[in-house]
This record gives structure tokens, C-alpha cells and sequence, in this order.
């Protein structure tokens, strides 16, 4: 429907907005390259295929990057950047080619390595001889804590500065002076519109209303004392924790299956997700969330509810994606690693999972360090399933933590069971005596025990999955009940009565098995082992190849003072969470800081937030990140004030203006002479349309629809549409995550991996996201919402319609060349609807929903300034 009109639109749209989108730095490719191609070349290929091999089978060395570009006798090894055109990917599939010969690698394993090379095979290896294979070298711990990263934060006095006018803070002041010595002059302040939309989006990840913004605009009050009623009232909405919650899970690789061969359904993560959301909310102590979430089983309680709390926060280390557990040795182990990555990365920006293998190649970890808190998480026992899907390897039954709950939960469940088998008593007693009038035929009563005999099956699944809170339920048997031909009125009417009496009887039964209450609340989570022990070093990674036991501990060069003792008979978890939540750890407040400055200010002071180590990022204002830690942590490891100290700054107030001069000398704006212009993520473009619509359901949601699915695999037992084509009105967090099958609408616009550890998303712009925003029904049934609230204002112009239309979407009125193109487009629009729909009203609707959805597809919608 007016197809081209609606191209041309967008277009002027995109055009009107272009933003520069950063590139993914080097550094990260490196990374994925360290932590997870090098061990499996070392461990799998480096026998057959290096420059210590007797002979290179085929020619082939794989031991640097310049080797795997020359490849042997079949030619380049890799293409970088085409990985259906490397040979490596060939062999490793077995396809025609075998590497390596008689033990294909896993499914997992393979995809990592497709992943290397479409970012171009980072690799940093360099082509000597004997490269891969030098002397031993010992790991200088001491002149390793001499790296910035691993010293103490400084207390520094705020820096004098040139224009003593500009700051409103320290924090200004540290940043002004860092503008000044490299020659740079901030920008203005930006316009009130620009502030306050900014302001919303970045708190609570939603617009504020024309109502909001001209309130704002119109008071004569100066902006940043009328800015801090604001900054608090957002601070204190429920909606601050949906908005920052989303922040945290992905950084905790938050989702609600596996992943990987086996995506078997996790019913109860949205537990952790709830848990998250409430403690951004009640602004929970940054060093207690962190114990929490690493021991928190290990803690003591209150009451009921606190435990159950506590239990939950565990979650953190059961959500990550697991391997096929068959015929792997290296299944615990593969665990094991997984939960070090997310707690040493999420927490510390340490990438501690790289010593595995070998000892850390940039930073001084070595391997029986790795082993020292690989001890830790043997010594634990992850709680992430009932079973479900089970078969072929796949997830085994771990169990949960049952939570307390409602403690009238067995009694109202009791209640329900018995309730439900007095109805079924009922029901089978009509069944009788309609079969005794001849209403039910030999053929009918053949299927219904067909269903009998299914039903019960059915009712033996269920049993297992309401163990699990929210399986599928079992459908009761159909009956179909005709009136004999030679049956008396009499007989007739007693049929029908009948009849009448099980349709209400059976619709009972469904309306309540629909409704259940659960059996028990369960929640994934991890407990000690009863036994806790050491662990063994793995040889080069090699579960089945065992070295000396190393003591359970932590890592050295990041240990200020004496290290923490581990009593023999515990895991050591709660240990690690005081080592790591310590205001004496070097890195964890820094990290923390890092993570909410990116998020206000578009960039980390440390641009890699994730790597703190010799391959990330240097700090771009050093002293400034350091102040920042010192004073998260005075302020009681407050998030909220953090933030609030951040957005009431001169800085964060900055327009978003192009200056050629400062970006001639700053292109990344390194320095902050500007407040850099950012698309919306996935989450925040999908609540705006919701928004603006006037569809959002801002009530907070309980469950997820995969806890409605219980245990199954997606794929074999569930369709990927199932969540991918998912709708409602609840805010984006609250939308599945199924690994593999993510909804569409977040998946287009860069949602993150849930396999990984994501501190910043991408920001890309690809055709397939403008064919969403024209074709998409999700955008089509809003922009008819939108359109429904434009025209619910009966007493405006079309002229008035067309501004309150830019308001709602921008924030802002729109301009007499704005107010003509859109009347020109709206008349064009008509145009071409008048040819397949007659019916004015319905005429009038479309149009006005053709030119919304131009609106939700502009470049302008999409970007906050």
C-alpha cells in the first residue's frame, strides 16, 4: 500500500540523520581468538600441523596466521572474512576433508571458529619459527601488578581548569581539563527537548510525553535545578530497574534455554530476570548484588522470602549454554569455564577463562591460578534442570532450588486436585449414562478411549513437567454426543440436558488445569557439593589429562593485602564473591563505574568495558575513573547515585553538534567535546513504539511464555516461532529469550548474544532492519495504534494532527516544511488506498497509519541525540 510513497518517505528520513557508526575494535577479536581458537588449535592441531611437527601433514601449518593464509597442498587454509570459502571450516566439518582425522570437533567448536573468521581471523601470532613453542617462561607477578589496572585507585584533587565558569562538578572539571590540553573546546549545551528525551531514554529506556517535555521546556527555572526533581522521580520508577536490569543480563548472558545442539527451554530463568529488575530497583548495594549472585545460597536469611531471594540471585552462575554433556569428558570442566568467564569478566573485566590451556598470554595469570578457582566451581553443583528433553546426551536432570513461596502452597494445590477429580468423577458419570441412552456411537466411544488412553500419557507427562512449575497440561477427551434417530422427545430433551451438563463439565476441567496453581516454586541456582575438593590442572585444557592439585584460591596479581581463606569444607564461592566485592580489589568498582559511564556517555573512559587487561583499552581519563570508584564505593556501592551524579553534570548536558574543528582532532570523541548522537538498542526502539502507540503495558510481568512450555527442546518439540514471532504489550525485557530464536524485533536491531558476555551492543544499519520497519506486522498493528490515537483528538485540524504526530514521536513540533511534506504525503497516501478501500472511515484510518509508521521507520525516531 502506497509502497513507494512510503520508501521515498523513509529515505528522506535516513537521510536526514546520518550517524556515524564505530567500528568493533581489534582488540575484541583478539580476545574471542585467545579464549577460544587458540587452545583448540593447540590441543587438536598443533600435533600434526605445526613448525615442532616431524612433517606437516599436507603441507599444512596452523601455528600462526600467516601459515593458515598460505595453507598447504589444497591451498589458503582460511579466507578471512568467508567462511564457507575456508578450507579450515571444511575439514572441521568433515566435509570431504577431515581435521582432525577420526574425532570431529563439536558443533560448538565449529561454530567458533565460522564466528573467527567472519570477523576476519584476528590473530596475533606472528610467523618465526617456533613461535607457538618457546621456553617456559615464569609469570612476574609483581611487575604485572605494576599495569594500571591492578593498582589501587588514587584519591586526586579536581584539576585546575581555564574556563572556571563551564564545570557544575568535579567530575566536569576533570573532564574540561583533558579538553583543554589537547586543544578542544566543548560544544554548547543542548536545547531542552534534546535533554530531557535524552534524560528518559537513558533512565528508564522510554520517551517522555509532549505533556513532560513542555512542562520542561516552558519553566523559567534554570535546566539543571529543574532537571533534579526529574532525575530522582525517574530514578524511583519501577521502570528504572526494567531499564538498567536489561543493562546487567547482558552482561550475564541472560536466556531462557541452552543454546548450542541441545536448546532444551530453562522454565524458571525468568526468576533471576525478576530478581535483577528488583535489585535496580530498590538500588541494592552494587558488593551485595555481586554476593548475592555468587553465594548467595551461602548466606543467611531472615524469613522465608529473603531465602528464597538469596537462592534465586544463584541463577547467575546456572544460566550460561551448555554442551551436549554424551560422550564428553569435558563437559564439567566446559562448565566450570563458562562460570569463571562470566563471573571474572562480568565482574572484574578480567578474562581469566584464557589461562585454561596455558598461562594467560597478555596478563600475569597463570594456568594453576585459572585451576585455583576452577576448584571453586567443581566444588559447586549447578542447578539448571528437571530433565527435560532428556535423550541422546542431552541436558540431565540436576534438579532446583524449591523455593518457599506462598506456605499455603501445598494446601491451595491440594485443594485444586481434588476439586479438578470431583469434576472428572462428575464427568465420567454423564459419560455413562449418555452412552446407556445410545448418544454416544461404538466409533465415537472407540476414539474417546483412543483420547482415554492419550490422556493418560498426557497426564503422566504433566506430572513430571508441574514439578517444574508451568508444563504443559493434559487435554481432556472429547466427546461428541448425538441424539439417536429413533430416540422419544423425552429421551431427546434428557440427551441435550445431559449433554448441556459435560460441555459446562469439561470447559471446568480445562478453565481450571489452564489456571493451576503451582505445586512448587522452583528456580535455578547452584549449591556447594557435599565433598567440596581441589582441583587437578588439565593439561593443555585436556579434562583427561590431570596434573598436580592446585589449592582453591583467586587471582594474585589482582589481590591487594593477604588472599582470603578458604575452609576445607566449603566451595570457597562466598570467599570469592568478599574477594571480588571488596573495596580493596582494584578492579571491581573501577568496572562497575566504567559500565554506568558507557551507558550515559555512549563510550566506556576504558572503551573496552569488558577487558581491563593488556589487550583492552587504555582509560582515556584515568584519574577521572579512579574518583568515580572511590566514590561508588563511599556512597555505599550505590548505582542510583552514581548515575544521578553523572546526569546532573555540565558534561552529560552537552548538544550532540558537529564541530569540524574538534572532530578533526578527536573523530571518536574521546575527550567528550560533544554528547555523542547514538541509535536506541533493540530494547529501547521496540518500548518507544509501544510508547508512543499507546499500547505499552507498563505493568510489571510475572513468568515468561517459555515457563508456559516447561522443559522441551526448540526445534525438535518447539517451533522457533514459537518465540520469535511472539507479541504483546509488556516491555521488551519481558519478551522470551531463547537462544537461537530470539523475537525478531529485538534480534534485527542488535540484541546480544546470550551465549556471551556483552557489555556493549552493536549498532549496526543493515537493509533487512528498514525491510522490518515496512513490512513487519508488529509495525503495521502499532503504526494502526498510533494512527487511532492521532484521530481520537476529534477537534484538531489535519495540520494539528500532523504536529501532535511529531510530538508524540520526537518530541518536539514539527517544522512548516515538515507540516507541508507530511499534508503532501498524507494526500498521496489517500490516493493510493482510495483504490482498494472504499469505505471512508476506514479510508481516513489507513492513510493516517501509513504516514505513522513513516514516522516509527525515520532515522530521527530511532536516534537519541
Amino acid at each position: 500500500m502506497s509502497r513507494w510513497v512510503l520508501t521515498a518517505w523513509l529515505l528522506a528520513f535516513s537521510l536526514s540523520s546520518a550517524f556515524a557508526e564505530e567500528a568493533v575494535p581489534d582488540k575484541k577479536g583478539v580476545a574471542f581468538f585467545e579464549k577460544r581458537i587458540r587452545p583448540v588449535l593447540v590441543e587438536s592441531c598443533y600435533e600434526c600441523h605445526s613448525a615442532k611437527s616431524e612433517k606437516a601433514k599436507g603441507g599444512l601449518t596452523v601455528d600462526s596466521r600467516d601459515s593458515l593464509l598460505r595453507g598447504g597442498e589444497s591451498g589458503p587454509a582460511i579466507v578471512p572474512g568467508s567462511p564457507n570459502d575456508s578450507l579450515l571450516i571444511e575439514a572441521l566439518k568433515h566435509d570431504g576433508l577431515e581435521m582432525p582425522p577420526n574425532k570431529k570437533l563439536s558443533d560448538r567448536v565449529i561454530a567458533d571458529f565460522v564466528a573467527w573468521i567472519k570477523m576476519g581471523a584476528p590473530d596475533p601470532r606472528e610467523a618465526i619459527a617456533g613461535a607457538e613453542h618457546p621456553a617456559k617462561k615464569e609469570i612476574d607477578i609483581e611487575a604485572g601488578r605494576q599495569f594500571w589496572a591492578f593498582q589501587p585507585p588514587k584519591v586526586a584533587e579536581p584539576p585546575k581548569v581555564k574556563n572556571q565558569q563551564w564545570p557544575k562538578s568535579d567530575i566536569d572539571k576533570f573532564v574540561l581539563a583533558d579538553l583543554e590540553a589537547n586543544g578542544l573546546t566543548p560544544v554548547s549545551d543542548a536545547d531542552r527537548r534534546t535533554l530531557l528525551r535524552r534524560v528518559y531514554l537513558d533512565l528508564i529506556g522510554l520517551p517522555p510525553t509532549p505533556e513532560e517535555v513542555d512542562a520542561f521546556v516552558n519553566d523559567s527555572a534554570p535546566t539543571l535545578k529543574l532537571l533534579e526533581p526529574i532525575v530522582d522521580r525517574l530514578l524511583a520508577s519501577p521502570q528504572f530497574g526494567e531499564r538498567w536490569g536489561r543493562h546487567w543480563l547482558d552482561v550475564v548472558r541472560f536466556a531462557e534455554s541452552n543454546g548450542n545442539t541441545d536448546n532444551v527451554t530453562y522454565p524458571h530463568a525468568w526468576r533471576y530476570r525478576d530478581y535483577v529488575i528488583n535489585a535496580f530497583n530498590s538500588d541494592k548495594p552494587f558488593d551485595r548484588f555481586i554476593t548475592e549472585q555468587l553465594a548467595g545460597d551461602l548466606l543467611p536469611s531472615q524469613d522465608p522470602k529473603e531465602r528464597d531471594m538469596l537462592l534465586t540471585a544463584t541463577g547467575f552462575l546456572a544460566l550460561g549454554s551448555k554442551p551436549r554433556s554424551q560422550n564428553n569428558p569435558d563437559f564439567s570442566m566446559d562448565l566450570v569455564a563458562e562460570q569463571i568467564e562470566v563471573a571474572t569478566t562480568g565482574f572484574m573485566a578480567l578474562t581469566v577463562a584464557c589461562a585454561r590451556c596455558h598461562d594467560h598470554k597478555f596478563d600475569p595469570i597463570p594456568t594453576s591460578e585459572y585451576y585455583a578457582m576452577a576448584g571453586i566451581f567443581t566444588s559447586t553443583e549447578s542447578l539448571y534442570s528437571a530433565g527435560g528433553g532428556q535423550g541422546n546426551g542431552r541436558l540431565k536432570n540436576t534438579g532446583f532450588h524449591t523455593l518457599t513461596g506462598n506456605p499455603n502452597a501445598a494446601e491451595i494445590r491440594q485443594k485444586h486436585d481434588a476439586a479438578v477429580a470431583e469434576l472428572r468423577k462428575e464427568r465420567q458419570t454423564l459419560v455413562v449414562q449418555l452412552r446407556q441412552l445410545g448418544a454416544i456411537d461404538r466409533v465415537v466411544a472407540a476414539n474417546n478411549a483412543k483420547n482415554a488412553k492419550n490422556n493418560k500419557q498426557a497426564q503422566k507427562q504433566a506430572k513430571k513437567l508441574l514439578k517444574q512449575q508451568g508444563g504443559p497440561k493434559p487435554e481432556e477427551p472429547n466427546v461428541e454426543v448425538k441424539i439417536p434417530n429413533d430416540a422419544s422427545p423425552e429421551q431427546t430433551e434428557k440427551i441435550k440436558r445431559l449433554g448441556e451438563e459435560l460441555r459446562h463439565i469439561i470447559d471446568e476441567i480445562k478453565d481450571r488445569e489452564a489456571n493451576a496453581p503451582p505445586a512448587a516454586e522452583l528456580a535455578m541456582g547452584v549449591r556447594d557439593e557435599k565433598k567440596p575438593a581441589d582441583c587437578k590442572i588439565c593439561l593443555r585444557g585436556d579434562s583427561q589429562k590431570r596434573g598436580d592439585d592446585v589449592p582453591r584460591g583467586f587471582v594474585t596479581v589482582a589481590t591487594i593485602g593477604d588472599m582470603p581463606k578458604i575452609p576445607a569444607d566449603r566451595s570457597g564461592r562466598l570467599q570469592l564473591a568478599e574477594w571480588m566485592a571488596s573495596p580493596q580489589n582494584p578492579l571491581t568498582a573501577r568496572v562497575i563505574s566504567n559500565r554506568i559511564w558507557q551507558h550515559l556517555f555512549g563510550r566506556g573512559i576504558v572503551a573496552s568495558v569488558d577487558n581491563f587487561g593488556v589487550l583492552g583499552e587504555k582509560p582515556s581519563h584515568p584519574e577521572l575513573l579512579d574518583q568515580l570508584a572511590l566514590q561508588f564505593v563511599s556512597d555505599g556501592w550505590s548505582v542510583k547515585k552514581l548515575v544521578r551524579s553523572l546526569v546532573l553534570t555540565r558534561n552529560y548536558g552537552l548538544a550532540s553538534t558537529h564541530d569540524s574543528a574538534s572532530y578533526e582532532r578527536d573523530p571518536d570523541n574521546v575527550f567528550l567535546w560533544r554528547h555523542t548522537p547514538r541509535r536506541m538498542d533493540s530494547d529501547q526502539i521496540r518500548d518507544a513504539i509501544l510508547a508512543v502507540s499507546g499500547q505499552i503495558d507498563l505493568d510489571p510481568r510475572r513468568g515468561s511464555d517459555v515457563a508456559k512450555h516447561g522443559e522441551q527442546e526448540v526445534q525438535r518439540q518447539l517451533s522457533p516461532s514459537t518465540f520469535t514471532d511472539i507479541q504483546n504489550s509488556h516491555r521488551s525485557i519481558y519478551l522470551p529469550i531463547v537462544r537461537n530464536a530470539m523475537p525478531e524485533a529485538l534480534d534485527l536491531f542488535d540484541a546480544p548474544d546470550p551465549s556471551l558476555v556483552i557489555g556493549v551492543r552493536d549498532a549496526t544499519n543493515v537493509p533487512a532492519q528498514s525491510l522490518f520497519l515496512m513490512n513487519s506486522p508488529f509495525l503495521v498493528d502499532q503504526s494502526r495504534h498510533f494512527a487511532a490515537r492521532i484521530l481520537s483528538a476529534s477537534d484538531l485540524s489535519d495540520a494539528e494532527r500532523i504536529n501532535f504526530a511529531f510530538r508524540l514521536s520526537y518530541g518536539r513540533a514539527a517544522s512548516e516544511s515538515e507540516k507541508t511534506q507530511a499534508a503532501q504525503f498524507l494526500d498521496r497516501a489517500r490516493i493510493a488506498v482510495e483504490q482498494a478501500e472504499k469505505d471512508k472511515t476506514q479510508i481516513r484510518s489507513r492513510t493516517w497509519a501509513t504516514f505513522s509508521q513513516a514516522l516509527f521507520a525515520s532515522a530521527e525516531f530511532r536516534y537519541v541525540e
